[in-house]
């Protein structure tokens, strides 16, 4: 557990919290961890989530398939990111996506009832983990509109631009590298895979952008944020 420290302190769940404050709220707040293979499920569709889960090392997928095998990713987790607190209210029902490892990987549990109820022991910085509980789920949900703002576009090509952008703007460089194989990437803007292809081979031509694998530097008039 200790080794994982560092990966804890850069979170967002413990921003602001000392390295020996956030030992000693481990096992206040119940820690434990799981072990997960490359491809495996952390959790499936339909499964009840009672806890708030922190990437340790590794990477996920959050996605769902629909009846055919249609994926479409909703997002990527990566170490030092939470997952799962949608779901930790009560009425808030079954999870509706998987969660997939797409290498092996260590996820953290928390158990939500003691983040969210102080302890006898009064831990100094417990109020400090509730507030940005409070700002992570906010994070989210601006996350959420920003994605549905690039599958809104209507074009395949108006969605590239619109989520390129956002990841220059986000890294603050024309250079940036995305989490996301090709096909990954369709499955995030929801288009077909030899579609985007295409466009992105069209706008490397046309001298809008270049890319190598998932390493994209914008010029022209898209670098222009």
């Amino acid at each position: 557990m200790k080794k994982y420290i560092s990966i804890l302190q850069r979170s967002q769940l413990f921003a602001g919290v000392g390295e020996a404050d956030i030992e000693a709220m481990l096992d206040c707040l119940s820690a434990n961890l799981r072990d997960y293979k490359k491809g495996e499920y952390v959790l499936r569709e339909g499964e009840r989530v009672d806890n708030v889960m922190l990437l340790a090392s590794g990477s996920l997928n959050i996605q769902k398939d629909d009846f055919w095998g249609n994926r479409s990713i909703v997002n990527h987790i990566s170490a030092g990111e939470m997952f799962g607190e949608a779901y930790i209210a009560p009425e808030s029902g079954p999870i509706l996506n998987d969660v997939i490892a797409l290498e092996d990987s260590v996820v953290m549990f928390f158990d939500f009832r003691k983040i969210l109820t102080v302890c006898s022991s009064a831990c100094k910085f417990h109020t400090t983990v509730i507030q940005n509980l409070f700002f992570a789920i906010s994070e989210k949900n601006r996350q959420l509109v920003q994605k549905l703002g690039h599958m809104s576009k209507r074009t395949t090509r108006d969605k590239l631009i619109s989520y390129l952008s956002e990841q220059a703007k986000r890294g603050g460089s024309s250079t940036f590298s995305i989490p996301f194989n090709r096909q990954q990437l369709a499955d995030f803007l929801c288009v077909d895979r030899s579609a985007m292809s295409n466009e992105l081979c069209k706008m490397r031509d046309e001298g809008l952008l270049t890319f190598e694998r998932s390493r994209f530097t914008l010029i022209s008039r898209i670098n222009e944020i």
